[in-house]
């Protein structure tokens, strides 16, 4: 067999050859990169209500659970946050197997990259909490509802939508760093990409055809995050009713004139 002499011709033959082995790379990439987004969205969201709850007034009693309950998270943050991705992955896979507990690669790639985006996010979640008025919480609290209820209901709302761009590029990030849990060959793209380099040797050109995935990916998530954004905005016009000597009037707004 002719092999290929240039380097688009190398590309070529390549994808020709290992375009299912690239396929089936990027597709684990992606579902891992997207349950642990998703997961770890919901650890932090759990995570950053729990750091907010107030500790209550009276007895060093009353007070000591909560307080060991914020050293723990405090702790778990502080971990996953300072440690690389692709240490975390050997200590918690090959740390399960030590004892007696052998997991799927699959599922492990999935839980470690829960852990710790949870990590993260709990810090991006805790900002956009804080960065709500305090004066809706209070407003909440006053009208009976517990810091459960003012948090679902008030501040998150608010709170998501102020965090939807960290929160999409958390996303990004895990798709890039889902190629460290190679460490523990779960099949993702860049495992996939060193087993088709491998053969012919032709690492430039295999991982050329990577690079270009990688970015394909991110740019795609990238503009779907933006979309989602505006979508979550609204509409830029919009018409305020009130009433003015018992008849309607309506007031046509335009933030943009607003601005200026």
């Amino acid at each position: 067999m002719n092999l290929p002499s240039t380097f688009f011709e190398w590309v070529g033959f390549l994808l020709d050859k290992y375009g299912a082995l690239f396929l089936r790379g990027t597709g684990i990439t992606m579902l891992v990169a997207l349950s642990g987004t998703v997961i770890g969205f919901l650890i932090g969201l759990l995570v950053a209500i729990v750091r907010t709850i107030p500790l209550p007034h009276g007895h060093w009693a009353r007070r000591l659970p909560l307080r060991a309950v914020h050293f723990l998270l405090n702790v778990y943050v502080e971990v996953f946050r300072g440690t690389p991705m692709i240490v975390q992955s050997m200590v918690i896979y090959y740390g399960a197997m030590q004892i007696g507990i052998r997991m799927p690669v699959l599922l492990a790639a999935i839980l470690i990259v829960s852990i710790n985006t949870g990590a993260y996010m709990a810090e991006i979640i805790r900002g956009g909490i804080i960065s709500v008025d305090k004066g809706q919480k209070e407003a909440a609290v006053a009208i009976g509802m517990t810091h459960w209820q003012s948090m679902v209901n008030v501040v998150l709302p608010q709170a998501v939508r102020n965090i939807m761009p960290s929160i999409g590029n958390e996303f990004v990030v895990n798709i890039k760093d889902s190629s460290v849990l190679n460490v523990i060959s779960v099949g993702e793209l860049f495992f996939m990409s060193k087993s088709a380099a491998g053969t012919y040797m032709r690492y430039f050109e295999v991982f050329f055809i990577t690079a270009c995935i990688y970015l394909v990916l991110t740019f795609t998530v990238t503009r779907i995050l933006r979309l989602l954004e505006k979508k979550m905005d609204g509409k830029a016009n919009y018409t305020i009713y009130g009433s003015q000597s018992d008849s309607k009037s309506s007031i046509r707004v335009n933030e943009e004139e607003e601005e200026e």
